[in-house]
């Protein structure tokens, strides 16, 4: 798998912590840079196939398509896409932080017994276009409570996908065609319980009494991925959050979760993020002020500038 190229958000470079961009996608695109954003596509036309990850899903406009900061995507269109994109660092909203407030953490981001999709027909297709506009108009317009407008019409727009996508998944349920299998959801709790300990897919298997073979089956055609990465995927959602929001040293956040090579864990976390765990804490604190940590810890050499105009500054508390 060729690396993806990369841009990262960067404060102290004059990066916006919230963009809306115009986004097309031909048969021969590459794929999109990795990126330290949250992202969010507005597929307005064209239809086709998309990677988060190792997960691979169908699409088709009108949709939204959620993607989480370091993942790897790319697409396989049928033929030319076209829609926008709408892309937030957690230095302007931290969802993990807001969770019980606007709800999309684990349901539209980072949801990992799911498609990060949600349809859309004609009524919500025109909300969001709606919501989108008045985004990109305080963008450029400007103004008094600049910010505070820009956060609660974000929050509006994930609310909303929060919602629909609820609706969705609870209509897939009570079709016969798209329920999920008692074995998976029993599977989704042994992960739950024991992602720490257990790293290989046999030992699931063997806890639910399934076929090895099957159970992989079961999981690659509800889910999109293998059990092998969904398991690897739990693992790496949690290494994440201690990195970011804890002190622990890398080699105790590897041995909390079953790795007592932290050479082996560095090596899992880099291939998925494109970086190492130490980087990835590193970066993420300095650009954030550390004030996605729990405690004090000294910062990175490198300041962050002040205040600037250019810079959108949101009253949101970070994570």
């Amino acid at each position: 798998m060729a690396r993806a190229p990369e841009t990262l958000y960067d404060p102290r470079n004059g990066d916006l912590s919230l963009k809306v961009t115009d986004w097309t996608l031909a048969l021969d695109a590459e794929a999109p840079t990795r990126t330290n954003y949250f992202t969010i596509y507005w597929v307005r036309s064209g239809s086709g196939t998309f990677w988060a990850d190792s997960g691979s899903y169908p699409f088709t406009a009108p949709a939204l398509l959620f993607f989480v900061p370091y993942q790897y995507v790319r697409f396989a269109p049928t033929g030319p896409v076209e829609g926008v994109g709408v892309q937030f660092h957690a230095n302007f909203l931290c969802i993990e932080t807001y969770h019980e407030e606007v709800g999309c953490n684990g349901v539209l981001f980072n949801d990992l017994y799911g498609a990060p999709v949600v349809g859309l027909d004609g009524r919500h297709d025109r909300e969001v276009g709606d919501l989108i506009g008045h985004i990109r108009r305080e963008l450029t317009e400007g103004g008094l409570a600049h910010a505070e407008a820009l956060l609660s019409y974000l929050k509006v727009f994930l609310i909303r996908a929060t919602r629909l996508k609820r609706d969705q998944q609870g209509a897939a349920r009570e079709a016969p065609a798209g329920r999920f299998p008692p074995d998976l959801t029993a599977l989704r709790d042994l992960i739950e319980t024991h992602y720490r300990k257990w790293h290989a897919p046999a030992e699931y298997a063997e806890a639910l009494q399934a076929d090895p073979k099957g159970l992989g089956k079961a999981v690659k055609a509800h889910l999109g991925k293998t059990l092998t990465e969904l398991i690897r995927d739990r693992i790496l959602k949690h290494a994440k959050w201690d990195l970011l929001h804890t002190l622990k040293p890398v080699k105790q956040v590897a041995h909390e979760l079953g790795y007592t090579d932290e050479l082996y864990f560095s090596r899992l976390f880099k291939r998925a993020t494109g970086h190492s765990p130490a980087f990835f804490r590193e970066y993420e604190t300095a650009i954030r002020g550390g004030k996605n940590l729990s405690m004090p810890l000294p910062l990175p050499s490198i300041p962050l500038p002040p205040s600037d105009a250019q810079n959108i500054r949101s009253p949101a508390k970070e994570s």
